[in-house]
């Protein structure tokens, strides 16, 4: 199942303890696979698209409070991203949400960019709230969450106006995780583009982690040119129409080149349908569509991240002065609040005494 976005306009960002960091000792980590990573020893960043890890564990996990209230988008979270640390084995932990109103930049661009979504719904199995007490739960749910993380040594990053999307690739590209392996967790297919030596992406629903060859291997296609590739093929969740005719194996078969490298441009890209020696009509429909494709790519390439450079400044501050607090005495006070019942939570606390430690001293 892809999880799709919301943006609530009631939706009030709570304040969050931007100085947040962790540190773990380096591990390859069960879901990672062999002959990925350069070497053992170097430090390892996750990088969590984490409204789309809330969204999920909303949907999936049919929680309740000791006292009735649905908490799975919570409990369910929490539990997530217990299960990847213990598997990531991560030295820094970098939460990206959407800020509010994210997606405004690019619906500037195009006022039907995810036009049309259906609103994220409880578990069909505990759907006992009426709509409006469904939406309050929801909000409710993800500001506590971060409340959670506040208590947590995480960093957590929110920018009005700038999608995660935006900000996981702008984290990937600073010089503070340069040198560090880097494990984005989403199932954005976006990420694609940005995968490389020492990225790669973890799609928790579909359970695989991809890297930069497995992307060529399976599309034919360099991440260098995947939102080009992208651009022509549309995306529907994002209500953004393609090239008639054209999927990704259309791409990689009429379009050979693109598995190069090299950056390649729109123009050059009309320019070879313009020259190849073919009357097939797709080479035809990339000429005809060439506004539709600029506008596509605009929206959807991540090389260049939609974010201010006042936003860029307030990202670089909040990584480079992280601090490594852990209350364990808090969150399990909020966790008795919130009527969490039964569960084990020593793999996180271990983890999370450990980075504290560590990084302290």
């Amino acid at each position: 199942m892809i999880i799709e976005r919301e943006t609530h306009q009631s939706f009030t960002t709570p304040k969050i303890n931007r100085k947040k960091a962790l540190t773990l000792e380096p591990s390859l980590g069960i879901i990672l696979g062999e002959g990925f990573f350069l070497g053992e020893k170097m430090k390892r960043t996750m990088i969590v698209d984490v409204l789309n890890m809330y969204f999920r564990a909303y949907i999936v996990n049919p929680s309740l409070s000791t006292n009735g209230q649905p908490i799975g988008g919570l409990k369910g979270s929490l539990g997530i991203l217990q299960k990847l640390i213990r598997e990531v084995n991560p030295d820094q932990t970098i939460l990206c949400w959407d800020g509010a109103g994210g997606s405004q930049r690019r619906k500037k661009m195009n006022k039907n960019y995810k036009a049309g979504r259906k609103p994220i719904r409880l578990n069909r199995s505990i759907r006992n709230l009426s709509e409006s007490e469904e939406i309050t739960n929801k909000i409710w749910q993800q500001t506590r969450l971060m409340e959670y993380f506040n208590e947590m040594p995480v960093i957590q990053l929110v920018v009005d106006s700038v999608e995660a999307d935006d900000l996981v690739s702008f984290v990937c590209s600073q010089t503070s995780v340069a040198d560090n392996q880097k494990v984005i967790i989403s199932n954005d297919k976006d990420f694609f583009q940005v995968l490389g030596d020492n990225t790669v992406l973890h799609r928790p629903t579909q359970k695989e982690t991809l890297n930069r060859k497995d992307i060529i291997e399976k599309f034919g296609i360099h991440p260098n040119n995947f939102a080009l590739a992208r651009a022509m093929v549309g995306d529907t969740s994002d209500n953004l129409p393609g090239i008639k005719s054209v999927g990704l194996a259309t791409v990689k078969k009429r379009f050979p080149f693109l598995i190069e490298e090299k950056s390649y441009t729109i123009d050059e890209v009309v320019d070879y349908c313009e020259n190849v020696d073919s009357k097939l009509k797709i080479y035809q429909n990339v000429i005809e569509g060439q506004e539709l494709l600029e506008d596509n790519y605009k929206i959807m390439q991540l090389y260049s991240p939609l974010i201010s450079p006042q936003g860029k400044r307030k990202i670089k501050y909040n990584i480079d002065n992280a601090d490594y607090h852990f209350n364990k005495t808090e969150i399990m006070k909020m966790m008795m609040e919130d009527g969490f019942g039964a569960y084990n939570w020593d793999s996180m606390f271990q983890n999370f005494k450990r980075i504290s430690l560590e990084n302290k001293s």
